[in-house]
């Protein structure tokens, strides 16, 4: 059983566009925005699929010119899904639910965002500005429960910021108004992400 769980795991990253064995462990991506530019450090051992996902999308430009859209001051601030005007960009592909692979919600970490099902995280991502875990009462838990199959899914958590979370916190705290996707709060004057690209070391 554990044997062709690996073999799936490593089929589906293979199909994301990155071969298991070269998806990175500790990628970093630079995302520069309106704002100012904050630098993410991917987790490829606790979550592969997705980190496999997200770099296939840094590395195709899908992420440029996309916009933060829903802003929750406290809470988290989400991107990746749309242009400006909130014209709707997806890549169509999804990618299955790692939540539960030992990384919390914490503040500063970066999950991927989804609908009520469990396994339709397609680009959509998110950056905590708090601790949305059970131990904290001010705010939502989006850790997944202990037994999955008999409790919720929570979000996948692949990576966290290294440097510049003021500017993530100046994003969730810009003016918003109620005219987001679904009447989310979004930023009056758009939040855009100029560019993301992988950062390389000589």
């Amino acid at each position: 059983m554990k044997k062709s769980l690996i073999a799936l795991v490593l089929a589906l990253a293979c199909s994301l566009g990155w071969a298991a064995d070269k998806v990175p462990a500790h990628p970093h991506v630079l995302v520069e925005t309106t704002e100012g530019n904050f630098k993410l450090e991917l987790d490829g051992r606790a979550a592969p699929l997705t980190v496999a996902n997200f770099l296939k999308l840094v590395e195709s430009g899908h992420y440029d010119g996309t916009i933060f859209h829903r802003l929750i001051p406290g809470f988290m601030a989400q991107g990746g899904g749309f242009l400006p005007g909130f014209k709707k960009r997806e890549p169509g592909e999804t990618v299955p639910n790692e939540s539960g692979n030992g990384l919390q919600n914490l503040r500063g970490t970066i999950a991927m965002a989804r609908t009520g099902d469990p396994h339709s995280a397609g680009s959509q991502f998110f950056i905590n500005v708090a601790d949305n875990v059970n131990t904290n009462p001010a705010t939502a838990n989006l850790d997944p429960t202990k037994h999955r199959t008999q409790g919720r899914w929570g979000y996948a958590v692949f990576g966290f910021v290294f440097e510049g979370m003021e500017v993530v916190d100046k994003i969730v705290n810009a003016k918003t108004v109620n005219n987001g996707p679904g009447g989310a709060p979004a930023p009056v004057v758009p939040i855009i992400v100029n560019k993301m690209s992988l950062i390389t070391y000589d």
